[in-house]
């Protein structure tokens, strides 16, 4: 996702209300499977920290990283461009797009689907980055059924009870979103632990701590750029 959209799309992804179960792309052949450069999916219940570590490694890398450009058939807000912030599509495009199997994964929420495309996905390659897609659980499960060439991340919050706390003190969360939040996440720590799930997990206890292991989890795909 786009760094400047990826801060309302983590929220619309956590909201989720309907995932589309059509099925996703698969790529039997396709730039994306045999690229030697792996797509970064990175996910994690709300308030385990993938922002802020998400934010510190593309200050560090501005040029090794990048987020993809969604699309989504809600209407721009002001200043938002097309092609930067969103590709902004009607209904009926984007449903043929998920007819034809365009998207590694997509969702819709209050009327409005989201989704990233292979196509974005490329574009980043394209420009000798790594992608980066910042996605839910339904996100990541939907993406492992493509066959796309990724590492899997999942960041992980040191407990419940300290996840709990962080949602708390940001004090905007009602007791019925709160509530809908930690049941997210504990649905989300469940998949964790499936074997093959996850290349790496980072708990996200010290955040100085947690950022050195994100660096040192990608530091052979930055490697593979030079």
């Amino acid at each position: 996702m786009h760094v400047r959209a990826l801060s309302y799309l983590k929220t619309v992804c956590s909201s989720i209300v309907n995932f589309s179960t059509s099925p996703a792309a698969s790529f039997s052949s396709t730039a994306l499977k045999m690229s030697n450069i792996k797509t970064i999916v990175i996910s994690g219940p709300s308030g385990a920290g993938k922002s802020t570590l998400l934010h510190l490694l593309m200050k560090d890398y501005p040029t090794s990283f990048a987020f993809s450009v969604s699309h989504t058939t809600r209407k721009p807000r002001p200043g938002e461009v097309d092609g930067k912030d969103y590709h902004f599509v009607t209904h009926k495009e984007f449903e043929e797009m998920i007819q034809k199997k365009k998207f590694l994964e997509n969702a819709m929420f209050s009327g409005n689907y989201y989704g990233t495309s292979k196509a974005a996905v490329e574009e980043i390659q394209k420009t000798g980055r790594i992608c980066i897609l910042d996605v839910e659980i339904n996100g990541v499960k939907s993406i492992k059924t493509t066959g796309l060439n990724a590492k899997y991340i999942f960041v992980q919050p040191p407990s419940i009870e300290a996840l709990e706390k962080r949602l708390r003190d940001r004090k905007t969360e009602t007791e019925e979103s709160l509530q809908k939040r930690l049941d997210t996440a504990n649905e989300a720590l469940d998949y964790s632990k499936q074997p093959s799930v996850y290349d790496h997990i980072i708990v996200n206890d010290k955040c100085d701590e947690a950022y050195q292991k994100l660096k040192e989890v990608v530091q052979e795909d930055i490697e593979k750029l030079k």
